[in-house]
Parts: C-alpha cells; structure tokens; sequence
C-alpha cells in the first residue's frame, strides 16, 4: 500500500472535497489527507492514494466511493450543550415567546451539520425541560430536524446510544438519570426526547427547500470549513427557509460574513445569536 501524496494529487484532491461538499482544505492539510485516506485504502481495493484520486477525478465517481471519502474527511467533534449560552437562551427566551404566541403553530428547528446527534437532542432536552419546569399551559408540537452529509454519523445519531464518555462531555448527571436508562454497555435516550427528532443525510451546497421552513435553526461548528462566498451563499439560502422573525445561531466563535445584511444582532444576556430582518 502507498501512502505517498504529491502536490499534484493534493490539489486535485482540495478541487474535488470543495466541489463535492464545499469543505476548503488549507494549503498545510496535505498531513490530515494523508492520514485519512490512508486509513480509507485498508478497506478498499485501492493500493494507493494516488490510485483512489485518480478514481476521484473521474467523470463518473461511484456514489459509494464518493461518500466512503466525504465520511472519512469530516470532521465529526462535537459534545452535549456545546455553547451552552445558546441552549440556555432557546429555554429561558425564545421557548417561553412561542409558547406564549396562541396563534403560532408547530415550532420547527433545525441543527444542520448535526454529527452524532449531540446537538439535535440537547435542543430536544432543552425542549423537554422547558415543559416539564417552565410552562404550565398547554403542551405544542416541536419537531426537530438534525441533518449531516456524513450516513454513517447519522446511523450512529439515530441509535442515540452514546458510552460513558460520551455522555460525560458536557451533560450533568440529573439530566442523565432523567433523560438516559441503561442500554447494553451505553446510555440510550428516552422516547421523550427521541419522538421529536428525526434525522436526514443532507448536503449544504444542495437547495434546503425540501426541508421545509424552520422557526430556527442551528448551524454552528460547520462554516468554519467552508470559503467566505460560500459562507454567505448558504446564510442567504438559510434566511429563505426561515420563517419571518426566525433565529439563526452560529457558534460563540462565528460572525456572518462581511455585507451580508439579512439578519438582524440580537444580544442576549450571554449570548449573540440573529434574527431574520423584518424586510427580508
């Protein structure tokens, strides 16, 4: 097996990765394809890396081929209340202003680039504990879309059985015995969480029409990876999809991007997060 990467391959590589799912690769990341794709040949017929982006390069790349190699170039870091200001800010704020609304209907979000379900279902808890200790009316529908370019990520979400340490990044332990029994050798979460999650292989550079409209969605950790215009063509294709006055987080560390004037800074009492502008 050669492991081997030239220049030539890498560049050809970085064209194909940006075409295929929009992650840019920094010229000093010949070390990280090296590395993954190496690990890609030991279950593959290939016995090069060279050999695998020459097949890469082709007109006709099997879909299965493709994927094998999305899968193994994203980046899958995540962990339960990651930003925990947001979390804090969907139960304390914008929960208790849709609950209060008699005339809103069901209460949509999204988590894009959700991984392995860490994100979709801490926005599920937060949900669950908002009803349980923050509201007394009525209960109203939440529906919750997680969706990730990875397959073999979502398989692992749409188990929701995650180990112990897992579990021990970022959730404490009365959410654990409240949310979490005992499944095998991990933790596996309760149908009240899980029934209002659904998960769905999803590409960012594909039109988000077929989802539908969100009151809110999460997109946060992803846009690191991409360039600035795509950046801002995926944010203007996002405020498409949100319904008027709905909200958009990117992570602590995130902004939007230069010029893009379609949503609105909302500061909160610990956290920055956005709001579609009323004349969008």
């Amino acid at each position: 097996m050669n492991s081997d990467l030239n220049p030539e391959e890498f560049a050809v590589f970085r064209k194909f990765l940006v075409d295929a799912c929009g992650i840019l690769l920094g010229d000093s990341k010949q070390y990280l394809v090296k590395n993954r794709l190496t690990g890609l040949l030991r279950e593959s017929d290939f016995s090069s890396i060279a050999q695998l982006i020459a097949a890469l390069r082709s007109d006709n790349v099997p879909v299965k081929l493709k994927t094998r190699v999305i899968d193994a170039m994203t980046t899958n870091e995540t962990f339960w209340f990651r930003d925990n200001s947001h979390f804090e800010e969907l139960r304390n704020v914008l929960l208790p202003a849709w609950a209060a609304n008699p005339t809103g209907g069901t209460l949509r979000i999204w988590s894009a680039a959700c991984s392995s379900g860490q994100e979709p279902y801490s926005i599920g808890i937060c949900v669950e504990e908002f009803f349980r200790y923050g509201w007394t009316g009525i209960r109203r529908n939440v529906q919750i879309i997680g969706t990730d370019i990875s397959e073999s990520i979502l398989a692992e979400a749409t188990q929701a059985a995650y180990s112990e340490m897992a579990l021990s990044r970022g959730l404490d332990e009365s959410l654990r015995s409240r949310y979490f029994e005992r499944y095998q050798d991990k933790w596996k979460l309760k149908p009240e969480i899980t029934d209002r999650v659904r998960f769905q292989q999803f590409n960012l550079l594909k039109p988000f029409a077929a989802l539908g409209r969100f009151d809110i969605v999460f997109c946060r950790n992803v846009l690191i990876y991409f360039s600035e215009d795509l950046k801002r063509d995926i944010l203007t294709r996002v405020a498409k999809v949100l319904n008027p006055g709905g909200y958009l987080f990117l992570s602590s560390t995130e902004s939007l991007p230069s010029g893009l004037d379609l949503y609105e800074t909302v500061r909160g009492p610990t956290c920055r997060y956005y709001r579609l502008r009323a004349t969008f």
